[in-house]
């Protein structure tokens, strides 16, 4: 009877005796709701924790790609100036090779007309040396 008295005014006793304002069911319910939102606050923050961790491994990664991304470009601009280099390098060689070829096609000229020049000279000693 004075439970029911202290029941209808808002009081009860727990499992220790002790008097308490709520209902213990709703304060069980209340203590269990708090773990409750304790363990998700933990879980977040350790969530939290993985995700820095995870976005911190992405940045290095980042960096890195970047790196050898600038590097590759690098090297692509170097192969590439090397391939002008050695096509300038073609083209001056084959401008020498034609101003050689017209050197040398000048001197073939120039021989036949010596030796033309010789034998014209030789048969013109001949002719001389038998006319007398």
């Amino acid at each position: 009877m004075a439970q029911a008295a202290l029941g209808a005014a808002g009081l009860h006793f727990d499992e220790l005796n002790k008097l308490r304002v709520l209902e213990p069911e709703v304060a069980a319910q209340t203590a269990q709701l708090r773990e409750q939102c304790r363990a998700f606050v933990d879980k977040t923050a350790e969530f939290q924790n993985i995700v820095g961790s995870l976005i911190e491994l992405v940045d290095q990664l980042a960096k890195a790609v970047e790196s050898e991304k600038m590097k590759a470009i690098g090297a692509r601009n170097l192969l590439k100036s090397i391939a002008k280099q050695r096509e300038a390098q073609e083209q001056q060689l084959q401008a020498l090779i034609a101003e050689k070829k017209m050197q040398l096609e000048r001197y073939r000229i120039e021989y036949e007309t010596l030796c033309k020049i010789e034998a014209d000279q030789n048969e013109f000693i001949d002719q001389f040396i038998f006319q007398k």
